[in-house]
């Protein structure tokens, strides 16, 4: 038996100029949520555009696909997704990792598992309303008493195991980024079944995806190659773990681990370049609604709570983009919650 009812979020952009008409699309096309990524040198603000996705909207679930501990104090970060859960009527997620993009386009590696722990650590104190010793000084904030909305809760994003182990330590939700392999998937779950031992509940698991439903499934890889090329990355990146991954795999995975930074996001970056269809496919899901759900279907099955759809990027692709959209919303998403 399902422990919660199967959540389908929409992954995108900040913007400023159309975020409301973004945001009142996925409203309408039936996604529970949307998250934005937070990197600051490749688009605006993330604070600002939760904040007009917030006002365009009434139902919809929002969030940080993900944040960083670096480039913001953690009461500025808890200050800003508080400040966005009382105008949104509790409507808000933060979702938070090592940083990626945010950070190499200031000169900075991805934070270290220890970092993010204590950040997350901190973020959940200030949320709850509760005081850091900062020196001596009790540091909270102290407008929450007079908030009468939720604590917002806070997900971990994670690809190795030690994320995933404090994720499920410190964190209300723990999402993975390791593809739609169903073994990496069941090991990704595993590792925070096990950090959770006995005596922790399970937190809500989530699952980031690249996805496009399209009758031609090697059309559909090539208008997600460059996200593919993107969440691929994590596992290639300097001691990430291999754990799970095919043999025929593990070549293109050390071909991604040479990162072309100043094309991220690109589907013409070395890196992307770099992956064969095939394993954009295994790594994805592509192709007919019929086959999307199934695989999907598969995936919801082993025990996730959520899924962030990362798909054809509407900048990139234009009316490809927003037809793979539609489709996903009218052919997927009501068979994903029969």
């Amino acid at each position: 038996m399902r422990r919660k009812p199967f959540e389908i979020w929409h992954f995108g952009r900040p913007a400023v100029a159309g975020m409301e008409e973004i945001a009142a699309r996925c409203e309408a096309l039936g996604f529970d949520g949307m998250t934005l990524t937070d990197s600051q040198n490749l688009a605006p603000d993330t604070y600002v555009a939760l904040t007009l996705a917030a006002r365009a909207t009434t139902r919809l679930a929002l969030g940080t696909g993900v944040t960083n501990p670096l480039t913001r104090h953690a009461a500025i970060t808890a200050g800003a997704i508080a400040s966005l859960q009382a105008l949104s009527g509790g409507r808000m997620m933060l979702g938070i990792g090592r940083g990626d993009s945010s950070l190499f386009n200031i000169g900075h590696k991805p934070v270290s598992p220890t970092v993010l722990e204590r950040y997350v650590a901190d973020l959940q104190t200030y949320l709850r309303g509760d005081a850091i010793d900062t020196n001596g000084y009790d540091s909270r904030l102290r407008w929450l008493a007079d908030s009468a909305t939720a604590k917002v809760p806070v997900d971990v994003a994670g690809t190795g195991p030690k994320v995933l182990s404090l994720g499920a330590r410190l964190a209300d939700r723990v999402s993975f980024a390791v593809g739609s392999d169903p073994e990496r998937v069941a090991w990704a779950i595993a590792h925070v079944r096990q950090a959770c031992g006995a005596d922790r509940p399970m937190p809500s698991l989530g699952l980031y995806l690249n996805v496009c439903v399209h009758d031609d499934p090697a059309r559909a890889a090539e208008l997600v190659r460059p996200g593919v090329g993107i969440f691929a990355h994590f596992t290639a990146m300097p001691g990430a773990t291999r754990e799970r991954v095919r043999d025929e795999d593990q070549t293109v995975f050390d071909r991604l681990g040479q990162y072309d930074a100043p094309r991220h996001g690109r589907g013409d970056a070395a890196h992307a370049r770099a992956m064969p269809p095939d394993f954009i496919e295994r790594f994805a899901v592509v192709g007919s609604a019929e086959h999307c759900h199934a695989r999907l279907a598969a995936l919801r099955d082993l025990g996730i709570d959520r899924i962030f759809v990362i798909g054809p990027r509407a900048d990139q692709f234009g009316a490809e983009a927003d037809e793979a959209q539609r489709r996903f919303a009218e052919e997927v998403i009501p068979a994903l919650r029969c």
